[in-house]
C-alpha cells in the first residue's frame, strides 16, 4: 500500500531536481575583483614656524579704583545740600555738596579772638608795669643809698656824743623802710618774667583754640575731592549729624579696575614671554606688566570694548581655582559714553579680560584638531603615504597648539581624524588643503 504513494511523489521531486540543475548551469559565475592598495582623502597643512603671542582670558566684575565716603568731622545741622546730590549723578572735583551749620564754630572763633585780644592787652600792660617798676626801683635804690649814708653819719655823731640816741633810731627806721621798698620793687621786678611766661602760655592756648575753631569751621563745608559719581546719600536737608556719621558714598569716575582670575600656568607663561627667560624678581614686575596688552570686553555685548593695562597682582592666590587675581585698570572709563549705544564702564559690570603678551620666538604651531589622543600627529610624507608620529606639546590656546618638538618646518600634517589610521596608506590631499 505504501509503495504506490512513494511512486506518486517521485515525478515532482525529479522535476525540482532538474530545475535546480538547469538554474545552476545557466547562472553567471561571481565577478572577480582585483585587490587594490588602500587610500584616503584628507585635508592637510604645511607645518610652519610662527611667532605666537600668549593670550589668556579671565572674567571679573568692574569696580571703581577709588571710593569716597564723606564722614562728618563736626556735629551740626545740615543747612545746605547741593541740588544735584542724588544717587547716580556725577559731581565735579571741588564742588561743595553739603554744608553743616557753622554758627557755633563762628562764635567759638569770635570768643577765641576776643580772649586773644585781652591777653595781648595784658601783655602790653605787663610791659608798661615792668618799665615803671624798673624806674621806681632805680629811684628807691638812690634813696636807699642816701639813707644809708645819712645813717652812717648819724651813727658816727651818736658815738661821739653829738647826736641823741633818738635821732639815730629815727634814721635807722627810715633806712629800713627805704630798704623794704627797694626789696618789694625788686621782687615785683623779678616776677615779671614768670607773669610774661604765663601770659605767653595763655596766648598760645587761645591761639590753639582759635586754630581748632577755624579748622572746625572749614570742616562744615564738604566738597568732592575728585570727579565722582554718587552711589548713596545718607543725609537729608535740616538733619542733625554727629561727628563720625557717614553722609555720602561715591565712586571715582577717573579710573576703573577689574580683578580677573587667571590660571597660574597661563599667567606664568604670559610673564615669562614679556622679557625673555631671565629670572623674575618682584622689583621688575611693573616693567614686565608694561609689555602686556589688556582688553576689556563686556560679556553681555562683546562689541563694546575698552583698553586697559595690567597694574598689579593681589597678594593672595585662589587656592581652590589655582588662579592669579590680576588687577586691570581702565583709565577714563566714561570716555565716549553714549548710552545705550555705548555704555560707560561702571561698577558691577561683568566683563571678560583678554591679556596678550609680546611676540615670542618662532615655534611650530598646528591647529588643535591636528593633535590626536596621546599627542599623535598624522603626516603625509614625501611619498604621499601616512606616517604616525608622537610630538611634544608645549601649550595650547585659541584653537592652536604650540609644539616643543617632533615636527620640522615644511612637513605636511593631516588635520582630519582618520578612521582607521593605517601607517603607509596613501593620503590624497583634499581640495582646498592649506
Amino acid at each position: 500500500m505504501k509503495i504506490p504513494r512513494l511512486l506518486k511523489l517521485a515525478p515532482p521531486v525529479a522535476i525540482g531536481i532538474g530545475a535546480a540543475a538547469w538554474l545552476i548551469s545557466t547562472a553567471e559565475p561571481p565577478a572577480r575583483i582585483d585587490q587594490s592598495e588602500r587610500s584616503v582623502v584628507a585635508r592637510t597643512v604645511i607645518a610652519e614656524m610662527t611667532r605666537v603671542r600668549t593670550t589668556v582670558r579671565g572674567y571679573g566684575n568692574v569696580q571703581a579704583a577709588r571710593n569716597w565716603e564723606a564722614v562728618a568731622e563736626v556735629a551740626g545741622t545740615i543747612v545746605w545740600r547741593h541740588p544735584d546730590l542724588e544717587t547716580g549723578n556725577i559731581i565735579g572735583e571741588g564742588t561743595k555738596v553739603l554744608r553743616i551749620d557753622p554758627t557755633g564754630y563762628e562764635l567759638a572763633i569770635a570768643q577765641a579772638e576776643a580772649d586773644l585780644a585781652a591777653l595781648e592787652a595784658d601783655a602790653a600792660q605787663l610791659g608798661v608795669d615792668e618799665a615803671n617798676t624798673s624806674r621806681l626801683l632805680a629811684l628807691e635804690e638812690d634813696r636807699l643809698t642816701l639813707a644809708e649814708a645819712e645813717l652812717a653819719r648819724v651813727r658816727d655823731l651818736s658815738e661821739r656824743g653829738v647826736a641823741a640816741q633818738s635821732t639815730l633810731d629815727a634814721q635807722e627806721r627810715t633806712t629800713l623802710q627805704v630798704r623794704r621798698g627797694v626789696e618789694e620793687l625788686r621782687n615785683a621786678n623779678a616776677l615779671i618774667p614768670s607773669r610774661r611766661a604765663r601770659l605767653e602760655a595763655q596766648v598760645a592756648r587761645t591761639r590753639t583754640i582759635l586754630a581748632r575753631a577755624t579748622h572746625d569751621l572749614h570742616k562744615t563745608d564738604i566738597s568732592a575731592p575728585f570727579d565722582l559719581r554718587i552711589s548713596e546719600v545718607r543725609v537729608e536737608h535740616h538733619q542733625f549729624v554727629s561727628a563720625g556719621q557717614s553722609l555720602v558714598a561715591a565712586d571715582d569716575i577717573g579710573q576703573a579696575e577689574i580683578t580677573a582670575q587667571i590660571p597660574v600656568d597661563s599667567f606664568r607663561r604670559l610673564l615669562s614671554g614679556a622679557t625673555g627667560n631671565g629670572p623674575m624678581t618682584i622689583s621688575d614686575l611693573s616693567e614686565r606688566f608694561a609689555y602686556i596688552a589688556a582688553e576689556v570686553r563686556l560679556v553681555s555685548d562683546p562689541s563694546q570694548t575698552w583698553t586697559g593695562r595690567l597694574v598689579r597682582v593681589e597678594s593672595a592666590l585662589d587656592p581652590q581655582a589655582r588662579s592669579v587675581p590680576a588687577v586691570i585698570a581702565v583709565d577714563d572709563p566714561y570716555a565716549g559714553a553714549n548710552p545705550p549705544l555705548r555704555l560707560p564702564l561702571v561698577p558691577n559690570m561683568y566683563v571678560e579680560v583678554i591679556l596678550t603678551g609680546p611676540e615670542e620666538p618662532a615655534r611650530i604651531t598646528l591647529p588643535d584638531g591636528a593633535i590626536h589622543e596621546g599627542n599623535v600627529v598624522y603626516l603625509r610624507n614625501e611619498e604621499g603615504r601616512l606616517e604616525v608620529r608622537t610630538v611634544s606639546v608645549d601649550w595650547r590656546q585659541s584653537g592652536i597648539v604650540v609644539l616643543d618638538g617632533g615636527i620640522a618646518a615644511g612637513e605636511e600634517v593631516v588635520t582630519n581624524d582618520l578612521m582607521p589610521a593605517i601607517p603607509g596608506m596613501i593620503v590624497e590631499p583634499a581640495e582646498g588643503s592649506e
